[in-house]
């Protein structure tokens, strides 16, 4: 059986493959048209400049790439989804060097991609599992913030060296330092859990704050919310 695909689709698959094969320099309109079987008309009409059909594309090919590595719903231990969603970043990273640098490789202040919020609201959500479990030691933003930032740099960092010099533990060893800094898993962590026990609790019941039924009003609510988010940062 033939599927049809709308001229969109064929137009974000084509440059996203032009992509993978030869990188940035490989796609043009010209290129993307006589890939897609389009004309350069409707390219523009679609996605109204080359940033936007590079956004696309590259949303594309992680998404793509998720779908392919999934294992399911996540419903294991949170810190061992965490560092699962840690290896499927620094993996598409490393697989798709031109995705990657178009997700991360040319930031401009106020813009963020399509496929670099995704990657983010994900990465978050893995987060806040650890944190509803009572083993996060800071603020769910924050230790989203350090994660992606380093997940990011440990990426880049392996695309810029050569395959035959890459050290193949880097992002395993960056991983587990920085999950022993944010969660209570490792033995450093389990050295200092009874003082930071209060902590780990206001940032389980912060995270858990917008699911609960309670009789509170919303300003009752917002300075609760203040409230354990001051108490989170007393981790530092």
């Amino acid at each position: 059986m033939i599927i049809e695909t709308s001229p969109r689709d064929r137009i974000v698959r084509a440059t996203a493959a032009l992509l993978a094969e030869g990188g940035r320099e490989a796609v043009s309109t010209r290129a993307v048209g006589r890939a897609a079987g389009v004309q350069a008309p409707t390219i523009y009409r679609q996605f109204g400049d080359m940033r936007g059909l590079l956004d696309a594309a590259a949303s594309y090919g992680f998404a793509a790439y998720l779908h392919d590595q999934a294992a399911g719903d996540l419903v294991g231990d949170p810190v061992d989804d965490l560092r699962r969603g840690w290896d499927l970043h620094v993996g598409f990273g490393v697989a798709n060097p031109a995705l990657h640098a178009l997700v991360y490789g040319d930031p401009r202040p106020g813009e963020t991609p399509t496929a670099a919020r995704v990657a983010a609201d994900i990465l978050r959500q893995l987060v806040q599992r650890v944190a509803e479990a009572g083993r996060l030691r800071t603020g769910v933003d924050e230790a989203t913030e350090m994660l992606h930032a380093t997940g990011c740099g440990v990426a880049l960092t392996l695309i810029r060296t050569p395959p035959q010099q890459r050290d193949p533990a880097l992002s395993t060893r960056t991983r587990e330092a920085m999950l022993a800094a944010l969660v209570t898993d490792s033995a450093a962590a389990r050295a200092t859990s009874r003082a930071d026990r209060p902590v780990r609790h206001a940032v389980a019941l912060r995270a858990a704050l917008d699911t609960l039924s309670t009789d509170l009003s919303a300003a009752e609510r917002a300075l609760l919310a203040e409230w354990l988010d001051r108490l989170a940062r007393t981790a530092h």
